[in-house]
């Protein structure tokens, strides 16, 4: 037997967390509204409004969400209490997200919400919205069809025949991999005309939210719910009186039409008691039933390829109350289902005196309703004027009601296996019994599932974890992976899905275009190019020597990333292909440019290149520029500043310059064994008076800075860099 796995909601990554919250709906019903996060994606499920309360009261708890973060918003069918607040939210608050319905549902909404908002018994400052809005809101809305996959910036979802009523919806969702089904309002018996709800084929949902509106309570069988019905309203009108039916004005009201011209007319004694359907709406919106006929059971389908199912013979549609004879029994059929205002409420207060008329309830009432109330037969009833009337009328209850009941409820959960259930859309004490029943029947199976039963603004949180998966694509997955074998390639995140391929693939595989963007800078310099090479030598190993262009300026290139090339006799250029890696290479080139002047190879050269030209007064041979005094070099292992290797044509001025660098450094070489004490402390150093060496001892590592040469020697990185860093401080405070 299949066992359901559901772990605990333990703390956990915030990123793992998932949080459903109901606006309404939460341990009552009407206003139906969830608020759905995860992985930073939000959904929200149905925008209606309470039919029991009034004013902004009627809404559900939208100032417990921010509007602005909403994604997608779906809409799971058209009665009031789960798309009535629609036009509200979409233009009122700050929602800049998709709207989603079926095409019947988006069919039947503004026409359904248009009735809604002249019956409605409120003043012009009380409304919630007008027509223009509504028109907007209209605008906004995208219809889908059954089974058409969604996909909206990584949210996936199907929507799936839910029964109920035509067009009706239920969700599947999915994010980052976690599916999460929402039923709506479902029904799984198939009536005179509307499918049974179907179960996702194929697909476990890791979390169900379901309604619970019937709790634990079963329907009498539908054969037995008819006959009582087409008894009671035979009764009435035989003893002379008028039978109300309030209904919804789409929907439940279909199924009965159709069941009593089926009746009418296997009674031909009724037939000169008239039967009325009071709603314009209706026989606008029967247009939208002739139109998704095949979305209907195989019963209607193939009557409708005889005649028109919904063509009816023996009921009439009332235009207008001018037009109604209010003689005689009859059988009126109106709007709204639970009486609260409109033609229903008119009729109910017209006739609720009379002993001889009847009043049937034929669908779910909800709390605070009038008709709520009166099933419990008070002795007398408020008018919308505030007037008391007794009420005598008979008043009956024969639920056609198309919500699940515990039986069908209970077996759907079954099925679906899902181990986290959310129940709403049920009062308080019915979602409680539910859930209590539903724990024993699973404890004595031994399944583990967790149930949740939120009120408004409380948080159900889950926890999901899961493995991140890259799969290699395109040209890279031409030979296996071998272990240990580093894979490089871009990673690609799209829509929770990780993929990994060269750049190559990018056009094909995701639509990118890969392009390179040339950074070029120019950097002021002052110096001479061939100093400019020996320090990015010293930093950078081998150059690489380009080719002159027509100017016949010198170029090298670095790191075979960033080309420096001379530009002016104060400038360098700079160049290379821009990306994170030869951006840090340019940074690096551009601070060893901006510090040559400082260095202690610079300054050495200053100096001597000072007294050298002061020498030239005596002599015209000593003439010579920077340039032919430093020469070329190469770089070495350790940081050494070597510049007395001239060329042959400069060897006599390059002896002079030596002799004149090592008589100041031997002036100096006190003052720089003091500096190097105070910074490596006396009992770590040895200097050696002869060669101007010092040896530095540190941590088992030594260092020989040779203060001659202004060289570093040192097998240890580290060492080697601090000594050539405290050398260079040294020559510039001992030496300037």
């Amino acid at each position: 037997m299949y066992k359901r796995k559901a772990e605990a909601p333990i703390v956990g990554d915030k990123s793992d967390l998932m949080e459903i919250t109901p606006l309404g709906a939460g341990s009552e019903v009407g206003r139906s509204c969830h608020v759905l996060t995860y992985k930073g994606k939000t959904v929200l499920l149905d925008c209606g409004i309470h039919p029991g309360l009034s004013g902004m009261s009627r809404l559900p708890y939208f100032d417990e969400v921010d509007a602005s973060t909403i994604d997608v918003l779906l809409i799971t069918h058209f009665h009031v209490d789960h798309s009535a607040a629609l036009p509200y939210f979409t233009e009122t608050t700050t929602f800049k997200g998709r709207v989603f319905m079926t095409h019947p549902t988006k069919a039947i909404f503004k026409w359904l919400l248009s009735d809604y908002v002249k019956v409605s018994n409120v003043s012009s400052n009380d409304a919630l919205y007008d027509d223009a809005q509504l028109s907007s809101c209209y605008e906004k809305i995208e219809a889908i069809d059954y089974h058409q996959e969604i996909n909206v910036d990584g949210i996936k979802f199907t929507a799936y025949n839910a029964g109920h009523v035509l067009g009706a919806a239920m969700f599947l969702i999915e994010i980052a991999g976690i599916k999460i089904l929402y039923t709506g309002d479902y029904s799984r018996e198939e009536d005179r005309h509307l499918m049974a709800a179907e179960k996702p084929p194929n697909v476990q949902p890791d979390v169900l939210i379901c309604e619970s509106t019937y709790g634990v309570l079963s329907h009498e069988p539908r054969l037995d719910r008819e006959r009582r019905f087409t008894s009671t309203v035979h009764d009435i009108v035989q003893r002379g009186g008028r039978c109300l039916l309030p209904v919804f004005a789409l929907g439940q009201a279909q199924e009965l039409l159709l069941m009593l011209d089926e009746y009418w007319a296997a009674h031909p004694e009724l037939e000169s008691i008239p039967v009325y359907y009071a709603s314009s709406l209706a026989k606008k919106c029967m247009t939208v039933y002739q139109t998704y006929i095949n979305m209907m059971n195989a019963k209607i389908r193939k009557q409708f390829a005889v005649s028109n199912p919904f063509v009816f013979k023996h009921i009439s549609h009332l235009k207008n109350m001018d037009s109604f004879d209010d003689t005689g029994p009859c059988v009126m059929m109106a709007s709204p289902g639970m009486l609260q205002n409109g033609l229903s409420r008119e009729l109910f207060e017209r006739w609720c005196t009379d002993k001889k008329n009847g009043l049937i309830i034929t669908g779910y009432s909800v709390e605070n309703t009038l008709a709520k109330d009166v099933m419990n037969e008070p002795e007398e009833i408020t008018t919308m004027s505030g007037q008391k009337l007794k009420l005598k009328m008979t008043v009956d209850s024969v639920s056609f009601s198309a919500h699940v009941d515990y039986t069908q409820n209970s077996a759907f959960i079954d099925e679906v296996k899902a181990p986290h259930l959310v129940l709403v859309h049920g009062e308080t004490n019915a979602m409680g019994r539910l859930k209590s029943a539903l724990m024993s029947k699973y404890h004595e199976r031994d399944e583990t599932i967790h149930i949740y039963t939120p009120r408004n603004a409380e948080t159900v949180k889950l926890y999901f974890r899961g493995e991140k998966l890259a799969k290699i694509i395109g040209h890279m997955a031409s030979s296996f992976p071998e272990e240990s074998k580093l894979v490089s390639g871009v990673l690609v995140v799209k829509d929770f899905q990780y993929t990994i391929m060269d750049t190559n693939d990018l056009e094909e595989f995701v639509g990118l275009q890969t392009t390179s963007v040339v950074q070029r800078q120019m950097v002021p310099y002052h110096a001479s190019f061939s100093l400019l090479k020996y320090h990015l030598q010293q930093m950078f190993g081998k150059l690489i020597e380009l080719e002159r262009d027509e100017t016949k300026r010198e170029a090298v290139r670095v790191f075979d990333t960033v080309d420096v090339k001379e530009y002016t006799a104060n400038q360098v250029l700079l160049e290379w292909t821009g990306n994170s890696v030869n951006d840090m290479v340019a940074d690096s080139v551009l601070a060893v440019i901006l510090n040559i002047e400082g260095s202690p190879a610079s300054v050495k050269l200053a100096r001597s290149e000072h007294k050298h030209s002061h020498s030239h007064a005596h002599s015209h041979e000593s003439k010579m520029t920077k340039e032919e005094v430093v020469g070329e070099s190469s770089s070495t292992s350790s940081s050494s500043l070597e510049v007395g290797k001239n060329t042959k044509d400069s060897m006599v001025a390059a002896g002079a310059v030596e002799s004149e660098q090592r008589m100041n450094v031997k002036d100096d070489f006190h003052d720089l064994c003091l500096f190097f004490e105070s910074q490596f402390g006396p009992e770590n150093m040895a200097r050696d008076d002869k060669t101007r060496t010092i040896k530095i001892t540190l941590d088992g590592m030594e260092a020989v800075v040779d203060c001659l040469n202004f060289t570093v020697k040192c097998e240890a990185d580290a060492l080697r860099h601090r000594a050539q860093n405290v050398l260079e401080r040294a020559v510039r405070t001992c030496m300037l």
